[in-house]
């Protein structure tokens, strides 16, 4: 059964193109999530969460997107709707880039371009939850309207709940 709304997979920015995850992707997932530290995850694991997240699209019609530099066309992370914490009626914005492209404003870039395309599907709100301790992630969200609903513990300290009404 096809989800009744869907966001748009294939958005494009000034400086970025956000696409579905593709089989190719696979290593520099893999080399992303490495660098959260925790050891390296197997290629099979990778494979695994692609095919997983592909799945939830075609199921739930929102994803999380790969970015890539426009001019460069280099893969720096991803950014999309998720379920995660929250519901399909009102879903989670999440974003993860690599840390040599932190502090270039492309994470609010793309989380913008979320934004829009959650507007443009239909959506009215969107959530998000970081670490308190992740203070450029709680800037990045605050950039886009989003405003702190509550702090819970959680299992690495101080999990924020912020949230945003869509127009």
């Amino acid at each position: 059964m096809a989800p009744e709304r869907s966001m748009s997979l294939h958005l494009e920015t000034e400086r970025l193109v956000m696409r579905p995850w593709v089989a190719s992707d696979v290593g520099e997932y893999r080399a992303l999530v490495t660098e959260r530290g925790g050891g390296v995850p197997a290629v099979e694991n990778i494979q695994e969460r692609i095919e997983s997240q592909l799945a939830a699209t075609a199921r739930t019609g929102i994803a999380l997107l790969t970015l890539r530099r426009r001019v460069e066309g280099d893969f720096i992370g991803y950014c999309g709707l998720i379920i995660g914490r929250a519901s399909l009626d009102e879903p989670e914005i999440a974003y993860e880039l690599f840390q040599r492209v932190h502090g270039f404003g492309y994470a609010t870039e793309a989380a913008r371009a979320v934004l829009d395309a959650a507007i443009a599907g239909g959506w009215t709100r969107l959530w998000s939850t970081v670490g308190a301790w992740n203070a450029p992630s709680l800037r990045v969200l605050e950039k886009l309207g989003f405003e702190q609903d509550r702090v819970e513990e959680g299992d690495r300290g101080g999990l924020v709940w912020l949230t945003r009404t869509l127009p």
